[in-house]
């Protein structure tokens, strides 16, 4: 009975990221995303109790897929501008491959939702600056250089990565968060690596 529980949670998230993803003008309420699920609001409600409650459960997803890769990325042994560059490669192509979820991440779909979610979704671009920091000072450190420069960095490698993700989003998703990015990076590492 358990499974059957956690897979209709499953499919319920499942769809929404779908609507998400497909629905690009449509305010989604919990009668269509019933209806696209193939069960009663009642039904929705017994598993969530409230939409804002999915949405969080989709940020879960969200932060437990990036930020378990970003731990075993810090703990590589590669440079740091590299390892900026595996999370900033990281976050994108999640971005790019649940592209509903970006929707949520850019906050282009929590008009009218709680004050809550946004401040979840500042949280998760907070922590990705915060990991990206540590990495930078971590490396310099290491080096026995300044760490003045991290947090400015840190902030922004966020800035351009919450840009790219934007751009996404704007544009209906046709110009890939993934698109022109290796090329960028060697721009913007050509300055990083001064102060580095």
């Amino acid at each position: 009975m358990a499974d059957k529980k956690t897979n209709r949670k499953q499919d319920i998230l499942q769809s929404l990221a779908h609507m998400l993803e497909n629905d690009l003008g449509d305010r989604i309420t919990t009668a269509r995303l019933a209806k696209e699920v193939g069960v009663s609001e009642a039904a929705l409600y017994r598993h969530f109790p409230s939409k804002a409650r999915m949405y969080e459960s989709l940020l879960d997803f969200c932060e437990e897929s990036i930020f378990s890769r970003v731990n075993t990325i810090s703990e590589n042994e590669q440079s740091s501008l590299e390892k900026c560059y595996l999370v900033a490669s990281l976050v994108l192509n999640f971005a790019h491959r649940n592209a509903g979820i970006c929707r949520l991440l850019t906050g282009e779909v929590l008009l009218g939702e709680t004050q809550r979610l946004k401040e979840r979704v500042s949280q998760f671009f907070e922590r990705l600056e915060t990991q990206l920091k540590q990495i930078v000072r971590d490396a310099a450190i290491a080096a026995g250089k300044s760490t003045l420069d991290a947090g400015a960095m840190a902030k922004l490698m966020t800035t351009i990565i919450e840009g790219r993700l934007q751009q996404f989003v704007r544009s209906s998703f046709k110009n890939a968060p993934l698109e022109g990015w290796d090329n960028q990076w060697k721009i913007l590492t050509q300055g990083l690596s001064q102060n580095h």
